[in-house]
């Protein structure tokens, strides 16, 4: 009935609503039974899934006082009891409160840094309760958590402590299309109930800056909240060291692009200040401003802007940023992701993706240690919009298309007929030139392949080099050459090309 509040001194109960004391335990022994202890009264039931409910139809005067919950269970051939702490409840006139109670279902985030960021909140059933999840949030959820709160972007979310004893949570089961302004309007898809065990969900949301209607957590238009609404900012306003301050705030990497227009005009006011960030800020607000050189924001110019993915991320000891084990850097740690078989292929194309390493070739058996779930639909910007949980699965290793660095192209020669000419490298007519071919080390042999117009050459790899020598310059050397690495590792073949090196033949010392 929405009766429970949270007063000054704790929970308050509107007299006349009915309310639910729940008691439970962590799972230990099967059986046992609640007794509830309250001023005036006691009231007993058997545990059911280690929980029991004791309703109260009408709130009145007698209900006011200290209650707790007191467990006993007959193991070992023994009684056992343990005690809950104290719950103080008042009991208060609806026509006393200036305020209303919340909707079923809403959300807050409480022990936080600010309004935006702490542990998850719900109020069910008359009362604040923590949320838990075997599975914690997906991303969609906690971006319209953020968005009921008048909150910004999702800058962080993780599992917060484990369950305190005495306090509530409930398992919420929700289906969210992620256009719903907030939790409550999502299809609840089970029954909510009281969970015995697992973890708090903690959210970061951004307090005043937002990117809106891009195609992940890092790219958007750039809103900045004024007065408790939204507002767009022009590009005028706005360069790149403030789109540094503002990447770095929402948790994301180096801007990209920055470009009025780039994802819509909004549909509110304008930002009526010019920023001025040194961009070492940690949050834009903290940026100077100044007044605005025009009045007014031409149609086309609100600014759209796309940061980097964060590098949060990263695949260890297979010799190559695009071959290992899946880490995650979370709560102050790189952490091995574990993946159950039947979600590997679309946790490894968002970890190639997120990386920059191309698509993905193969995903092997990892790390054995069990550790932190993660679950992807295969079409995510980045791991950090993925399902996560504290089920501990298998690690995997993944190998990625873009495995080998870049090889490197030069030109040298022993008898003075390089230099350097207006259009780049030219040889002299004549003389003897070397191009050789390099990468840095990653994995033993492989060879190079020398691409030039009209002809190509192969040498294999020795200390990851190949030196192509040409005994006498003349006009069919001339042209665009780079070298093509390829080497076959984790039963595949890969490769890798340099950039061209455009070489021009010329006449002797005398045309200088």
């Amino acid at each position: 009935m929405g009766g429970v509040f949270r007063g000054h001194q704790g929970p308050e109960m509107f007299r006349g609503y009915n309310f639910t004391i729940t008691c439970s335990t962590q799972p230990q022994y099967p059986g046992g039974s609640f007794l509830l202890t309250f001023t005036g009264s006691n009231r007993t039931q058997l545990a059911v899934n280690h929980s029991a409910a004791f309703l109260f139809p009408a709130a009145d005067d007698s209900h006011q006082g200290n209650y707790s919950c007191v467990y006993d269970n007959y193991v070992f051939s023994h009684n056992f009891s343990s005690e809950s702490e104290l719950l103080s409840l008042t009991i208060t006139d609806l026509q006393a409160q200036s305020v209303s109670p919340p909707a079923e279902l809403s959300v807050r985030l409480v022990n936080g840094t600010t309004s935006c960021s702490g542990t998850v909140e719900v109020f069910y059933r008359g009362g604040w309760t923590g949320v838990c999840f075997r599975w914690w949030y997906i991303m969609r959820e906690v971006r319209i958590l953020c968005r009921e709160l008048n909150c910004g972007n999702v800058v962080a979310e993780s599992i917060g402590p484990q369950f305190e004893k005495g306090r509530g949570r409930v398992t919420i089961y929700s289906l969210c299309s992620g256009e719903e302004s907030s939790i409550g309007q999502c299809v609840i898809t089970g029954a909510l109930g009281v969970c015995n065990r697992g973890y708090f969900h903690h959210v970061t949301c951004s307090d005043s800056v937002r990117l809106v209607d891009g195609a992940g957590l890092c790219s958007g238009r750039v809103e900045v909240k004024s007065n408790q609404s939204w507002a767009s900012v022009c590009e005028a306003d706005f360069d790149r060291q403030d789109a540094e301050v503002v990447c770095r705030e929402l948790g994301c990497g180096a801007p990209a692009a920055l470009q009025g227009g780039l994802y819509g005009e909004g549909e509110g006011q304008t930002w009526d200040k010019e920023f001025q960030c040194k961009g070492k800020e940690s949050l834009l607000l903290d940026c100077d401003t100044s007044d605005r050189k025009n009045n007014t924001c031409p149609p086309g110019n609100a600014v759209g802007l796309t940061c980097s993915e964060p590098d949060d991320v990263r695949l260890v000891g297979g010799g190559s940023r695009c071959a290992g084990g899946v880490e995650r850097y979370d709560q102050g740690e790189w952490r091995t992701m574990g993946i159950k078989d039947w979600d590997q292929a679309a946790v490894a194309a968002v970890v190639c993706r997120q990386l920059g390493c191309g698509s993905t070739v193969s995903v092997l058996p990892g790390n054995t240690t069990r550790a932190f779930g993660v679950k992807c639909d295969g079409d995510e910007s980045s791991l950090r919009e993925c399902l996560r949980s504290h089920r501990l699965l298998p690690g995997i290793t993944v190998i990625c298309s873009d495995l080998l660095v870049q090889p490197d192209i030069f030109l040298t020669d022993s008898m003075g007929g390089v230099f350097r000419g207006h259009q780049g490298p030219e040889v002299f007519r004549g003389y003897n030139f070397t191009i050789t071919c390099s990468i840095q080390p990653q994995y033993p042999g492989g060879s190079f392949l020398l691409t030039f117009t009209g002809s190509n050459r192969t040498q294999p790899a020795v200390n990851h080099s190949a030196a192509f020598l040409f005994p006498a310059a003349d006009d069919s050397h001339q042209g665009n050459y780079s070298c093509v690495y390829d080497n076959y590792v984790f039963s595949h073949n890969f490769s890798s090309e340099s950039e061209l090196l455009s070489l021009t033949i010329t006449v002797g010392l005398s045309s200088q």
